[in-house]
């Protein structure tokens, strides 16, 4: 259900969005009756990246939909802005055109609930689905990630799926930690997708949380807005970022990990 005034928020959505106003009514339509039917609270935050469309004012007409209006720095910023809005104990990053069909949430709860503290969705491996990809993005991406094992992070076989999600707390501190689209993160021009996921993966890692990686059903949307020159380059510029902010030591260095008598490992 919608968060009420009397209902504790069990589940955060985050939905960035950049001139959206085309898809985004439908996503939400999805997205509230999924919660509609849900026996616990939720809430769904949608993050207007700065768009010059309506974007704003169509996920305003939506009940109970939150609208956050911050200037057009980039999907990484956008989405660090909700997560650190988010009231419920976990936090849901999707993508608006909803490319992994919100139902596929309920394959993240299990590995909430064994001890996992960070849950990414995969297009990759046993279980996985891809539909209506175009070869040659296929061949991008793996050669991309292939680049990112080298370089950042290391047994991760997709990094780049917008369906992510996080313990509440675990997304406060690792969204605060990150400098790439913090809070200095210059303005941009036109659509800019980026790999803030491998920044905030690599100090998940670096910070001893627990990642699950979990196949999902992903849909290829016709009307992306990744451009394969321009966002490669700048997705590549990210990685060696990433490994070179490490190298000079702007990752502060993370509280011990206290060990539960359940074994799991909690902050």
């Amino acid at each position: 259900m919608l968060q009420s005034s009397d209902e504790p928020i069990y589940l955060s959505i985050i939905i960035p969005a950049y001139n959206e106003e085309r898809r985004l009514p439908a996503t939400l339509q999805q997205v509230r009756a999924y919660l509609a039917a849900q026996p616990f609270g939720g809430e769904v935050i949608v993050v207007d990246d700065g768009s010059d469309d309506r974007t704003a004012a169509v996920a305003a007409v939506h009940p109970g939909v939150q609208v956050l209006r911050r200037e057009h720095r980039g999907k990484g910023f956008a989405v660090r802005a909700g997560a650190l809005a988010a009231s419920g104990d976990y936090v849901l990053l999707c993508d608006a055109d909803l490319a992994v069909p919100i139902e596929e949430w309920v394959k993240f709860e299990g590995f909430f609930a064994s001890g996992y503290d960070v849950v990414i969705g995969s297009r990759e491996g046993i279980g996985a689905t891809r539909e209506g990809e175009p070869w040659y993005r296929h061949v991008m991406g793996r050669v991309f990630n292939w680049i990112i094992r080298l370089v950042a992070l290391q047994g991760i076989n997709d990094t780049q799926c917008g369906f992510k999600a996080m313990r509440r707390e675990v997304a406060r501190d690792l969204f605060q930690r990150v400098r790439i689209y913090g809070d200095d993160a210059p303005v941009v021009q036109g659509a800019a997708v980026t790999a803030y996921d491998v920044e905030v993966l690599f100090l998940a890692r670096k910070c001893g949380y627990r990642i699950a990686e979990v196949p999902v059903r992903w849909h290829y949307g016709a009307e992306t807005k990744v451009n394969p020159v321009r966002d490669s380059l700048r997705n590549l510029r990210d990685v060696f970022a990433v490994r070179l902010n490490d190298l000079r030591g702007r990752y502060r260095e993370a509280p011990a990990l206290i060990s539960e008598p359940d074994g799991v490992r909690h902050r």
